[in-house]
């Protein structure tokens, strides 16, 4: 794949603020915070506004190309679109990008003929669409479909399919226009489109969910619904997991976007409290407790996630491919940095934060599910883990270390990044992993899983510090999110990095002592191999920083 969305070169700079002040005055009109809360508490999908967003407002053109009446938007466009409707509501965010992810199939392996029909009619009539593949057994693994399709003959031809089967957890399922539906046909896994109100076709009451609750979720039922062959996705069966595949590093992306504009939307409202909060004559802005536990470090991990994700969807715009891992990680850090700022969000309300007027609770539930959909953070561990294991295996252990000599480089030119602990813990990671290899740790499921954890965490401590040292030297995109000062997207980086170095310092420890990878008499050994001092030591001045960051915080806030 040449281009991160077939005939998607992204939007100019004008451009993409224009469609975020129109998302922002439409939902200051439409959607403003008493309607949301009742939204959720009679748990009311508000169809005729999300189709106004699309069909009005346009917000689907950004993810058709040009050439089918879209405006064709890039992966950057996505993501700062995605970030600021999570921010607004994450439920209606996610009825409205329901179509995106929908017409997926159709981008990445349509006919020009489909595309045309399909998405120009997506483009034209503001038509909602759902995504059809997740069934009750199969749960993420696509490769365990159960819904069938038979192929329909007439006078030796073949004409259609009849579908049977079952999807549950379908975004838009009870209001769609068009579905992008997976089916086992005899050549494999194929991708079909079908128009709501087809014969046999019936979706399910709506899902009583935790959170999201303006959103509609509902299970799919087909029985014997015939799809005219017209409707393949591509015209060729068997390719419907390949064609998944081109879009999960974009897909997870948009979803890491979520996390991050809901945690930073409960991060904000947790700011803006604290300053009108008294507690013992002062506010709790200016208590430490307060600041350095809940808003700070959740604050870092929101950046480093915004750090990764800019990255990676600056790569796919330029054409480097599906980045299925980077979108991985993306979605790791991000949605995880998500639910613990919206989780501390409501610790720093106290007892307000346990109600719906204040918000943040909403947030809570509603966040969660970013860690679900799309893959779960677990299939994320997972993911991240097996890609960079055979990285190390291939580059014979080199890998993070060659990671760190360009962030000691990085360093040399901008040592006030924390590009220099960022070094500090790929060089302890390249360790752990060798340690693993030479052990055969890796036959552990659960040292795999935490081995991804580890692997993003580092990721994301070095894409933090590129981004921090752009910021300070005046080259960041120019689409770029710039809530944040350069000094203090600075300061965040190295508390982001400390605690990146502090995680595989400690945790990379704990689990290889506890896989037996390290033997009685050895740890004091292999911890110096892992650079324990220096991670150690590297931890000097992380106090100052973090006051740092919270006036920073403040600033942007109040600012």
């Amino acid at each position: 794949m040449s281009t991160p969305v077939q005939g998607l070169a992204g939007l100019d700079a004008e451009t993409l603020e224009m469609t975020l002040e129109a998302i922002r005055e439409f939902s200051d009109q439409s959607l403003p915070l008493d309607r949301l809360l009742e939204l959720d508490r009679t748990h009311e999908f508000p169809e005729e506004t999300v189709r106004a967003m699309c069909s009005e407002l346009g917000v689907q053109l950004l993810f058709i190309p040009e050439a089918y009446g879209g405006m064709g938007g890039g992966a950057f466009d996505v993501y700062r679109v995605c970030e600021l409707m999570a921010g607004i509501d994450l439920a209606v965010a996610t009825g409205v990008l329901a179509t995106f992810l929908g017409s997926d199939p159709i981008v990445f392996g349509g006919t020009e003929e489909q595309k045309a029909l399909w998405l120009g009619r997506i483009a034209e009539e503001g038509l909602l669409m759902a995504y059809g593949a997740t069934e009750p057994e199969a749960g993420s693994d696509l490769g365990a479909l159960r819904t069938t399709a038979t192929p329909v003959e007439e006078d030796g031809e073949m004409v259609g399919y009849r579908v049977n089967g079952a999807k549950m957890w379908i975004s838009n399922g009870g209001y769609a226009d068009l579905y992008s539906v997976l089916a086992m046909a005899p050549g494999g896994p194929t991708w079909f489109v079908m128009e709501k109100g087809a014969e046999g076709f019936t979706p399910g009451k709506p899902e009583d969910k935790h959170g999201i609750r303006a959103s509609n979720t509902a299970a799919l039922s087909f029985e014997d619904v015939y799809f005219p062959v017209e409707s393949m996705v591509g015209g060729v069966e068997g390719q419907g997991l390949v064609q998944a595949q081109l879009v999960f590093g974009y897909t997870r992306l948009m979803v890491a976007a979520f996390g991050l504009g809901a945690g930073w939307a409960a991060a904000e409202r947790a700011i803006r409290y604290s300053t009108t909060r008294i507690q013992g004559g002062t506010p709790l802005s200016q208590k430490q407790g307060y600041t350095h536990k809940l808003i700070v470090p959740h604050a870092c991990r929101l950046e480093a996630g915004r750090a990764y994700i800019e990255e990676t969807a600056t790569r796919i715009d330029a054409g480097e491919g599906t980045l299925n891992t980077e979108g991985a990680i993306s979605k790791y850090l991000a949605t995880e940095a998500g639910n613990g700022a919206a989780d501390a969000a409501i610790q720093a309300h106290g007892g307000y934060g346990y109600v719906r007027e204040y918000v943040v609770e909403k947030i809570r539930r509603d966040v969660r599910i970013t860690t679900i959909y799309e893959g779960t953070s677990e299939i994320m561990e997972m993911t991240i883990a097996r890609d960079r294991w055979q990285t190390h295996l291939k580059t014979r252990g080199r890998h993070y270390h060659d990671e760190a000599a360009a962030l000691e480089t990085l360093h040399a030119s901008s040592a006030t990044v924390g590009a220099g602990t960022a070094a500090l813990a790929a060089h302890a990671l390249a360790e752990l992993l060798e340690r693993a290899r030479t052990q055969r740790l890796t036959r552990h499921q659960h040292m795999l899983f935490r081995l991804g954890e580890l692997i993003a965490w580092v990721e994301g401590a070095g894409a933090f510090a590129r981004r921090a040292a752009a910021a300070l030297a005046g080259t960041l995109a120019e689409k770029s999110d710039r809530r944040i000062s350069p000094e203090g997207l600075a300061a965040m980086s190295r508390v982001f990095a400390r605690e990146a170095g502090a995680k595989v310092d400690a945790e990379g420890m704990r689990w290889t002592v506890g896989a037996a990878g390290v033997g009685p008499g050895e740890t004091a050994a292999f911890a110096a191999t892992m650079g324990h001092d220096g991670l150690v030591a590297a931890q000097a001045g992380l106090m100052d920083d973090m006051d740092k960051v919270a006036e920073a915080l403040y600033a942007s806030v109040e600012g």
